[in-house]
């Protein structure tokens, strides 16, 4: 163990973002930090990495053991170039590279027409050697290709190395950070969003540098295939606490959906129990007979000490998102034919041909700068191509969806965003709209300049979805939001019966919702029939012939799909076994459940029927004429009497009903 989080707690505003948060990290451990905007993730980091004091608890790290933080918008503004601020990062070993360039001067100097034993020259010699395998275990002699491996990986090209840093973007500064960090191996890397500003090839080498990384690795990051790729421990953070999960993120995913069933059943079991204890007493004392008064008030001392569960913490910001078409398009959606396009004499794509067809989820992927946005823009229309021409299918209607949000009006509040553009809406409708996206109570009244990236995003969501488009071209949807509700717009995307066609980096998104991927690649688009973990197996396999997939003739091989038939077959065959039998065992004892409740009815009518002809007994011998009746009321009082008899019978008989109503209740749980 080289980290030890212990007992976290941190409040801002009175909030408490973090409560007794406890963990630790391994030697060589990749850990992520996952949880909904504004969990904490980003404050318990800066805690890890000293940026930040815990109002209580605290982080215990082991003796020489070197930890580096990389932050969301780190400040790079020196007048270096990138490659000679990268090299900084070397300055040690440059130190030493220096130091061994003067002892090869002194041994030279020393050796030079002396051939008599020198003992300065032998130890000379000595702390060449030392300072050599030194140099040279460090890395020393790798430092220029390890500087230009790295500078590439993240993006950077050969001709980027002379830029001086004062000169780059917020997104060209965060790449350089990352590439200082990663250079200064150290023992534990802390990394607060790495994958941003990165393109999908950037991300996939940080991935394999990571993977193979030495030291040990915690990661805040929104992008869940690269940390399905990475990670092994999962610290997930909800409502200030902390969960620890083994596994990646599909894995930390699954198990806690599994333990929020559970604890909402808990929950719900717990309520439940809470409440029939409280029925039972209250019957209990409405006996008004000592004995019952006695259990009612054991039952009370037992309600008292009961464990209360705690209620789990309700996700409320989930948008609320369903696409459906107005009308369905013809089979042939699009049909573009050598399409071309370039800035300022530079080309972008050329002779890129595409037929798309009903129902298809197209993702365009490629390197940043290569013309993927372009490509959706010529298809919107927004922008014309140099060469080639579109056809559209019969009744094509398109829905666009711009990363940039240029369809809002800046100068609109998100209540008139809506309004403006579908004036048919009432208030109420409106407002209970803008609520499913989350803008609830005085959010409406927004400006839209005002409003963050993801509250942008979700308001173009909305007018997506009033649009009820049957092709949608989606820019980068999945940018700024939340991971809850990537999730929700992937299950949009894949319920959805029209067509899309998007761009995007988040190869998780990908992989859940695309049917095909096109890859802008060296000026062509080539065509890859599944979804991402198919193009990757593909990309990897040597007898993909690339030329033949622009032309779309690729195809899954049949062996794969006949294996997965299979392995399905035999999954649903397990499956209805393992249903039939719990169907049977949920069969009896719903049966004796209902028996028992049923019992218990009957037994409470008849008590309510006794204690109703009870009452009327009393009221009878009250009467005037009955008082001075001894024989009415010898008959009324044995009538009485065994009233009694059969209530005390009932009473005894309902509360041996009712507990064994609790066992059988607690024995399905």
């Amino acid at each position: 163990m080289i980290l030890q989080v212990n007992n976290i707690s941190k409040t801002y505003d009175k909030n408490e973002v973090l409560k007794n948060v406890s963990f630790h990290i391994e030697e060589h451990e990749k850990c992520a930090i996952t949880g909904i905007n504004g969990a904490g993730k980003s404050t318990l980091l800066k805690i890890i990495a000293g940026e930040e004091e815990p109002d209580t608890g605290s982080v215990s790290i082991s003796r020489n053991i070197k930890l580096s933080y990389l932050e969301q918008n780190p400040s790079e503004n020196s007048e270096k170039t990138i490659y000679d601020e990268v090299l900084d990062t070397k300055s040690e070993l440059l130190k030493k590279e220096e130091e061994l360039r003067r002892l090869e001067e002194s041994i030279a100097a020393r050796s030079a027409g002396n051939n008599e034993r020198d003992e300065e020259l032998d130890s000379l010699l000595e702390s060449y050697e030392r300072l050599s395998y030194e140099f040279r275990e460090e890395g020393g002699y790798a430092v220029s290709s390890n500087i230009t491996g790295v500078l590439k990986g993240l993006g950077f090209s050969e001709e980027d190395f002379g830029r001086r840093v004062s000169t780059l973007s917020g997104g060209q500064k965060t790449r350089l950070a990352l590439s200082k960090l990663l250079l200064s191996k150290p023992d534990i890397l802390l990394l607060d969003e790495p994958t941003n500003h990165l393109d999908i090839v950037s991300v996939s080498w940080l991935e394999n540098y990571l993977k193979n990384y030495r030291g040990a690795v915690i990661i805040v990051s929104h992008d869940r295939y690269f940390l399905d790729r990475i990670v092994g421990k999962v610290v997930d953070i909800e409502n200030g606490r902390a969960r620890v999960y083994s596994g990646n993120y599909t894995a930390f995913s699954l198990k806690k959906a599994e333990i929020r069933k559970d604890m909402i059943k808990a929950y719900l079991n717990n309520q439940a129990e809470i409440k029939h204890q409280q029925e039972v007493i209250e019957k209990l004392r409405s006996f008004n007979r000592e004995k019952s008064i006695k259990r009612a008030e054991s039952r009370e001392k037992m309600l008292a000490k009961m464990e209360r569960v705690e209620k789990p913490f309700d996700v409320d910001d989930a948008m609320k998102l369903h696409f459906a078409p107005a009308v369905t398009s013809g089979n042939d959606v699009l049909s573009a034919k050598d399409l071309s396009k370039g800035f300022g004499g530079a080309p972008l794509f050329q002779g890129v041909s595409l037929d798309i067809k009903r129902g298809e989820k197209v993702a365009i992927i490629g390197q940043n700068g290569t013309g993927k946005t372009t490509l959706l823009k010529i298809i919107e229309g927004i922008t014309a191509p140099d060469t080639g021409s579109l056809k559209f299918g019969s009744r094509v209607e398109k829905g666009y969806y711009d990363q940039e949000h240029h369809e809002l009006d800046p100068e609109n509040t998100v209540f008139m965003e809506i309004s403006d553009e579908y004036p048919h809406m009432n208030n109420t409708e409106i407002r209970s709209l803008l609520a499913a996206f989350l803008f609830t109570g005085d959010d409406v009244f927004k400006e839209v300049k005002d409003l963050s990236g993801g509250e942008k995003g979700r308001l173009s969501l909305a007018k997506l979805m009033l649009g009820r488009a049957n092709l949608l071209l989606l820019d980068e949807p999945t940018n700024h939001l939340d991971i809850t509700s990537k999730e929700i717009l992937e299950e949009a995307v894949k319920n959805y019966e029209g067509t899309v066609i998007y761009v995007s980096h988040d190869r998780y998104f990908i992989n859940r919702t695309a049917t095909r991927i096109l890859e802008l690649s060296d000026g062509r688009f080539i065509n890859y029939l599944g979804n991402y973990d198919y193009y990757l197996e593909k990309k990897a396999d040597p007898s993909f012939d690339s030329d033949m997939a622009v032309s779309g003739t690729i195809k899954r091989p049949l062996s794969k799909i006949d294996e997965a038939a299979v392995k399905v077959k035999d999954y649903i065959n397990t499956e209805e076994t393992r249903s039939k039998l719990d169907w049977q065992m949920q069969k009896e004892r719903k049966a004796k459940l209902s028996k028992l409740k049923n019992e218990l009815k009957a037994c409470e009518k008849e008590i309510s029927s006794l204690e109703t002809r009870d009452f009327e007994i009393d009221d009878i011998m009250s009467h005037p004429e009955v008082s001075v009746n001894s024989a009415k009321l010898n008959e009324l009082t044995a009538e009485k009497d065994k009233l009694r008899a059969s209530l005390e019978e009932f009473y005894t008989k309902w509360e041996e009903l009712s507990m064994r109503l609790d066992e059988a209740e607690n024995e399905e749980d």
